[in-house]
């Protein structure tokens, strides 16, 4: 898949595609059934999603807090398995925003990617204070030549999916729900980082991997399954918060163990899937009831991970 940041600057061999628009935070199981009605739309063309980085959220609330489900290269990797062959990851800054609705269909749209078909949900909004329609984006499509199909959401049992009821999920405590919604487990990716190695002292070494721009789900202790840069898997116990036992530091952090794992990981970037929810995060008295707690957790985590159908992060 070939990624394009500049609007300005795109090949022309690769312009004249069907375009999928929207931010495709998660690419969920909503996001591929845009995708799906993209391909089956125009199979003839090549398939592309446009999207913005960073997100407009993050440029108009800085001071909100994290709260994406995929960072860059996992969207770009999920979209890339989805039969994408282009992603136009443009850029977005404070000039950009500023483009009215007409204008970005016209110049980004039409004159610099030329698509060829659009593909949008019914409440794509887009333009300076997100004025364009998915009605006048109809309008004005049909007028320069450019196909359009509208496609109604992906829903179940309790509405729209979408990626902030997946969030939502995942703050609750429901990582089983987000992964229905998503149609796969939901994981943090991230580069392991020198810890305190405390859990070496009590038996638990662990992996160390700050959140970053990732969502933080409900502070606790996690079942597991840890995907290798090679590939092999483990499965783990991990904890997502601020370890009140032995921290007093503001910062969240992943801390994963993996079971029957020995070697180095400082410096792996690992894909850490959460499969079940097992205690809220508590403070223990020291370190020797948090060491029989962390004990019981594992054995937790073991018995669920054993009867999973698919081990893979």
């Amino acid at each position: 898949m070939q990624v394009y940041s500049d609007w300005r600057a795109v090949p022309a061999e690769a312009r004249g595609a069907c375009i999928a628009l929207g931010n495709f935070d998660g690419v969920h199981r909503g996001h591929r059934h845009l995708i799906s009605s993209g391909h089956a739309a125009r199979p003839d063309l090549p398939l592309a999603v446009l999207t913005f980085e960073p997100h407009p959220r993050e440029l108009f609330r800085p001071d909100d807090p994290p709260f994406h489900l995929t960072l860059p290269a996992a969207r770009a990797r999920l979209l890339a398995e989805n039969r994408v062959s282009l992603l136009y990851q443009l850029d977005f800054d404070a000039a950009f925003s500023g483009m009215a609705a007409d204008d970005f269909i016209d110049q980004v749209l039409a004159s610099s990617l030329g698509a060829r078909h659009l593909i949008c949900g019914p409440d794509y909004a887009f333009g300076r204070r997100r004025g364009g329609t998915a009605a006048l984006l109809s309008r004005r499509a049909e007028e320069l030549g450019i196909g359009v199909t509208i496609v109604a959401p992906l829903e179940d049992a309790s509405g729209p999916i979408s990626s902030s009821r997946i969030r939502r999920s995942l703050q609750d405590g429901y990582p089983e729900r987000a992964s229905e919604l998503l149609g796969r487990p939901w994981l943090i990716e991230g580069e392991v980082a020198n810890g305190d190695k405390r859990g070496r002292t009590i038996g638990f070494p662990t992996a160390n991997i700050a959140l970053g721009r990732h969502l933080e789900p409900a502070r606790g202790v996690y079942a597991v399954v840890v995907e290798l840069p090679d590939g092999s898997t483990f499965g783990g116990a991990a904890n997502i918060g601020r370890r009140p036992t032995v921290s007093t530091g503001p910062e969240s952090r992943l801390e994963v163990h993996l079971f029957d794992f020995t070697g180095d990981l400082y410096g792996m970037v690992l894909r850490v899937s959460l499969h079940a929810f097992l205690r809220a995060e508590r403070k223990f008295s020291g370190l020797e009831e948090l060491r029989a707690q962390i004990d019981l957790d594992c054995l937790e985590a073991r018995r669920i991970l054993d009867v999973l159908p698919c081990r893979s992060a």
